[in-house]
């Protein structure tokens, strides 16, 4: 499961019916989004590309002609994805938490003088049950959010003069959030740990880095958009309690995606040409939506931009960060 079980605040038929005015929706799959696009001469990154939506995603770009780099935690994992993937797939070891396979992975891909079209951060951790902490950071925040923030930035120069960054963010920074936003003085997690406002608060971090980049990429042809891909049951779902999976069997058919339908958004937002031009928008089946009162905030994401920068430069050191 990559979504919090709650999407209460979208009305019942948009999310389970009825198409937005672009005619996808709900039950669109990434094949149906897809299938009257070539992708032949793009280059696309995909992180967290050997399970899941990552697979998934990996799979329909492949079918669509584009050269995949896959980035998982480990060259093991991430070589596993080749059965998923056509012959041009590069596989690559990229661990989110740690910044030295970060900054590895960016200089194999200078070496290699690669062009990017496209940066679906899609990787993530949920619902960590107790409170875990690496360099001083909570992990979901580090992984979810940080990791992504300073790959993206280190592989800005191979970024292609219209490439698209597409941040997977969620649901989940509407319903798990917290009341004033981003807290910028526990980032270590360490005040009052919960594991679903935990994940709530690194989608709400996802979404400001979108936003932020989109700002900073204004006057250029470059994009970022987030994008919510929709209750998927992944092996995220391990996390929660027995009472909740049993729940989530039998409302199965109502209430969840299945992998091609939650693919779709997100490769929706990083190939479709009607999106070419569209930047620092929240996309959700398909379709524009708006965003919580937080995930709007300009001057927040704008002061977690700073406070990101600052703990990259931090842990990228070896050192802990301090709130």
């Amino acid at each position: 499961m990559i979504e919090s079980l709650s999407s209460s605040r979208i009305p019942f038929m948009d999310r389970f019916g009825k198409n937005g005015p672009n005619g996808l929706g709900f039950h669109t799959t990434a094949e149906e989004v897809t299938k009257s696009i070539d992708l032949t001469g793009k280059t696309i990154v995909v992180t967290g590309a050997n399970s899941g939506l990552g697979l998934e995603t990996v799979r329909v770009l492949s079918l669509r002609g584009a050269k995949v780099i896959g980035m998982a935690r480990t060259i093991e994992k991430a070589n596993a994805i080749k059965p998923s993937a056509n012959p041009e797939f590069l596989p690559i070891e990229c661990d989110l938490s740690e910044p030295h396979s970060i900054t590895k992975c960016a200089n194999h891909l200078f070496n290699l003088g690669i062009r990017i079209d496209s940066i679906i951060c899609n990787a993530g951790i949920m619902a960590l049950p107790q409170l875990q902490q690496k360099y001083g950071v909570e992990l979901q925040f580090l992984t979810n959010h940080i990791g992504h923030f300073m790959l993206v930035n280190l592989l800005m120069p191979l970024l292609t003069n219209e490439a698209r960054v597409t941040v997977v963010s969620s649901s989940a920074h509407k319903v798990f959030s917290y009341h004033d936003g981003i807290q910028f003085g526990n980032f270590s997690g360490s005040n009052q740990y919960n594991p679903h406002k935990a994940y709530g608060h690194s989608k709400l971090a996802n979404l400001l880095f979108s936003n932020e980049l989109a700002n900073r990429l204004e006057g250029s042809d470059q994009t970022a958009n987030a994008v919510h891909p929709g209750v998927i049951r992944t092996n995220l779902l391990r996390n929660y309690n027995p009472l909740i999976k049993f729940g989530a069997v039998v409302a199965d058919k109502l209430l969840f995606k299945n992998i091609h339908q939650g693919a779709a958004t997100q490769i929706y937002a990083s190939t479709h040409p009607d999106l070419k031009y569209i930047s620092g928008k929240y996309f959700s089946n398909c379709n524009i939506e708006a965003p919580s009162r937080h995930g709007a905030d300009q001057a927040m994401a704008k002061q977690l931009w700073e406070f990101s920068e600052n703990i990259v430069n931090q842990i990228s050191q070896g050192n802990y960060w301090e709130d």
